[in-house]
């Protein structure tokens, strides 16, 4: 493993001693795994509000990576990507189970491979527990996004 693979760890788990909202803006961003699971299509059921994942990723993440390609300008290219932040975190109910956002406002503990535990950029990849492999650009996808409903990434 490369040195540029490794992510500093923290001197204190911040994530054990702050809530989200107590958080800085560099620990927020770092809470991401980057897994790229928020960043698939999704399909809401209007009648019941159901959620189906798609294998369909954003066409802005790198389905190898499982990183945004543009993520500062995400909301120029993609203007319906939804800005994660401590405002909105508690309503998204979509967001995947695995998500440190998620766990850490349902008070849950981070899993074993977040790359804070482990201190590797790309633990949620090597744990398999992102959408690499998994998921197609969504150039490459069939219109209808039904084809491409998917049990995980719950």
């Amino acid at each position: 493993m490369d040195n540029k693979d490794r992510v500093a760890l923290p001197p204190e788990p911040f994530w054990e001693t702050k809530t989200l909202a107590e958080m800085t803006q560099a620990e927020w961003e770092s809470l991401c795994d980057g897994c790229g699971k928020c960043c698939l299509h999704k399909l809401q059921d209007e009648e019941d509000d159901f959620v189906y994942y798609t294998s369909v990723a954003c066409r802005l993440l790198d389905c190898h990576t499982c990183r945004c390609k543009d993520y500062p300008n995400r909301t120029q290219h993609v203007p319906d990507c939804v800005q994660l932040s401590k405002e909105n975190v508690e309503t998204l109910s979509w967001m995947p189970s695995t998500c440190a956002y998620r766990l850490m406002a349902e008070g849950k503990p981070l899993p074993d491979w977040h790359p804070l535990k482990t201190g590797v950029a790309d633990s949620a990849i090597m744990a398999g527990m992102s959408v690499r492999g998994m998921a197609i650009p969504e150039d490459e996808a069939h219109p209808d996004l039904t084809r491409y409903i998917v049990k995980w990434p719950a």
